[in-house]
């Protein structure tokens, strides 16, 4: 099996076979890592807790693949099942029924050296950092080597490495309360890399940290997959952290898939409601003013307010918005984005003439009448 050296810098086995599977859902499909290190599959996993109270499902028959190099994000409300499902992947959770294969393997019938083996292929982060206060960074990134018996020179070299790769090798000898949260934060990621994984979980990494360090970490998650050929599986439910960094997405919803896709066609054009309120912030609506103006007949010299949406297509031609509307057009709301090179997003437009909508559509357009307003609104 291939490893992910950090001094090479992904340093990898191009020819290592890659695990594939005929009837899962396929959702992530980025092959920058090498082939069959680092797939996770999931097998109708569902995981039921007991309780006085009763039963709660966690988790109902989820089947998916992520693939070897991918960012694959799983996003859901509160009690969607997202940490169960990521728990399963290193065993912390066990899947009532069901089963998860890494790199092709079951693990559920891995006893204690074979688990213990698995949880050192396989780094995590968390949402609260989990450092200890009484030891330094270098003391805190080396803690998993030493608990595996790892000799001190290499210890030291491996420390030194994934302290430069996170950009805190002159914080070392520091310690965790002089440390500003995205610091902390580095340095839970290069404690989850010094035992050289195939996976990196990250648990909810940025939802304690203000936008800028968001930006930030996800930033250098990306530059380590890319770097490293790592696999890396986070949950959130932050569609932003999931547009700025994912290939693709699985919508978890009350312990089931509600919806997946590669990121673009999800965020482009979604089908589940869930997805829809997840977006709900991201997306620009009908302006609180406007809505307030909006007829819903036609009146003398009013114009027709259009929606326009982009899932996927190329971007706006504005020229030919404004050819097909006869060359009247005002541009009231403009919200698109390029996400993994597909225009994604809406324009709010209003055109005159009654026939701008069929126009449109003409041209290929996907539009959408949503009332009137007057010319000079």
């Amino acid at each position: 099996m291939a490893s992910l050296a950090l001094d090479s810098l992904g340093s990898i086995d191009p020819a290592a076979p890659k695990a594939t599977g005929a009837n899962a859902v396929p959702v992530a499909r980025t092959e920058t890592g090498p082939r069959g290190v680092g797939t996770v599959r999931f097998e109708n996993v569902a995981k039921t807790y007991r309780s006085a109270g009763g039963e709660v499902r966690a988790l109902d028959d989820v089947s998916l693949d992520v693939s070897s190099g991918a960012i694959f994000g799983i996003i859901g409300r509160s009690g969607a099942g997202k940490s169960t499902l990521l728990r399963t992947v290193n065993r912390l959770e066990e899947p009532t029924s069901g089963r998860v294969l890494v790199n092709g393997e079951p693990i559920e019938a891995l006893r204690t050296d074979g688990l213990v083996a698995l949880r050192r292929r396989i780094g995590m982060i968390f949402q609260h950092f989990n450092l200890l206060s009484t030891k330094t960074v270098r003391q805190n990134v080396a803690l998993p080597l030493k608990v595996a018996g790892i000799g001190k020179a290499e210890v030291d070299r491996r420390v030194a490495e994934a302290l430069r790769l996170v950009g805190l090798e002159d914080k070392a000898e520091t310690y965790p309360s002089r440390l500003s949260g995205g610091q902390k934060q580095r340095v839970g990621i290069a404690r989850a890399l010094v035992s050289d994984p195939e996976i990196l979980l990250c648990d909810e990494a940025t939802s304690a940290l203000d936008p800028e360090t968001t930006l930030s970490i996800l930033g250098l998650l990306r530059d380590i997959n890319r770097r490293l050929g790592l696999t890396i599986i986070l949950i959130t439910h932050e569609m932003s952290v999931i547009r700025e960094i994912c290939t693709d997405v699985v919508v978890l919803e009350a312990g089931r898939i509600a919806e997946s896709g590669p990121v673009w066609r999800v965020f482009g054009a979604p089908e589940h409601p869930a997805t829809r309120a997840l977006l709900a912030p991201l997306t620009r609506d009908v302006p609180d003013d406007l809505a307030q103006r909006l007829l819903s007949h036609p009146a003398p010299g009013a114009q027709a307010v259009l929606r326009i949406t982009y899932a996927g297509r190329s971007a706006p031609d504005l020229s030919a918005l404004v050819a097909a509307t006869g060359g009247s057009v005002r541009l009231l709301q403009a919200g698109v984005e390029r996400i993994q090179g597909h225009a994604v997003g809406r324009l709010l437009i209003a055109a005159k003439g009654m026939q701008a909508e069929a126009r449109l559509r003409a041209i290929g357009e996907t539009v959408e009448g949503i009332g009137y307003v007057a010319a000079d609104d």
